[in-house]
């Protein structure tokens, strides 16, 4: 019997998936984060530092709305406090610090899919752990593909409009638009009621197991 709480019924199906969920979620949003202040601090601006954000706490990079809403439906978001004006490379630097996020998911699903791939070369020893571990490197590597490449969607507030805002002028006056940055957010909403976000949630998922294969063909002689 499905309840309609996602905890519930993912835990009903399969707990290990759930687990895997919360811990990727968490981890790759804060570690995201944190991405864009190193890049920020890199680039001459202390201001994560000076909020006391540089640390590992989920409340402090999602905040209580956030976490309340993954709580609900299993999707969060964060945010990292930046000053662009102390940039050293000016609209550059914001291009950077912005690109440094979806970056920091890429490394992140590139070390799981690897560890995945080798993995699956060693071969099942005891079936149980075999399969849980395959769940949960699998999870952490698709959903931070899919992290990756919905960041860099050129929709205000996400990372690829703060990219090209820094790297095109005639393109930031129109992302700067308070028209535009007002409406950002319902854009996202309506594109996934359209369903724009299943292909590509599709194309990580196949992109995770032909990595994670080749990989395991690698090191599995």
């Amino acid at each position: 019997m499905q309840s309609g709480w996602w905890v519930h019924d993912l835990y009903q199906n399969n707990p290990v998936l759930l687990a895997s969920w919360v811990f990727w979620v968490l981890l790759s949003i804060m570690l995201h984060e944190l991405a864009h202040g190193w890049a920020a601090i890199w680039q001459g601006d202390n201001t994560p530092r000076d909020m006391d954000r540089m640390n590992l706490n989920p409340l402090t990079h999602m905040g209580p709305t956030s976490l309340v809403f993954f709580a609900l439906t299993g999707f969060a978001w964060g945010m990292m406090p930046v000053d662009p004006s102390r940039f050293r490379w000016g609209r550059r630097g914001e291009a950077a610090v912005a690109f440094a996020g979806p970056l920091m998911n890429i490394v992140l699903a590139l070390i799981s899919l690897t560890a995945l791939g080798i993995w699956l070369a060693r071969g099942p020893v005891d079936t149980k752990i075999y399969e849980n571990l395959y769940i949960f490197l699998y999870a952490g590597g698709w959903l931070n593909l899919f992290l990756a490449a919905f960041n860099l969607l050129p929709v205000p507030p996400l990372d690829g409009s703060r990219i090209l805002a820094g790297l095109n002028r005639p393109a930031r006056d129109i992302i700067e638009s308070p028209q535009v940055m007002q409406f950002g957010w319902l854009a996202i909403f309506a594109l996934s009621m359209l369903g724009f976000f299943g292909p590509i949630e599709r194309f990580c998922r196949v992109l995770s197991i032909e990595y994670s294969q080749r990989i395991a063909t690698i090191f599995g002689g």
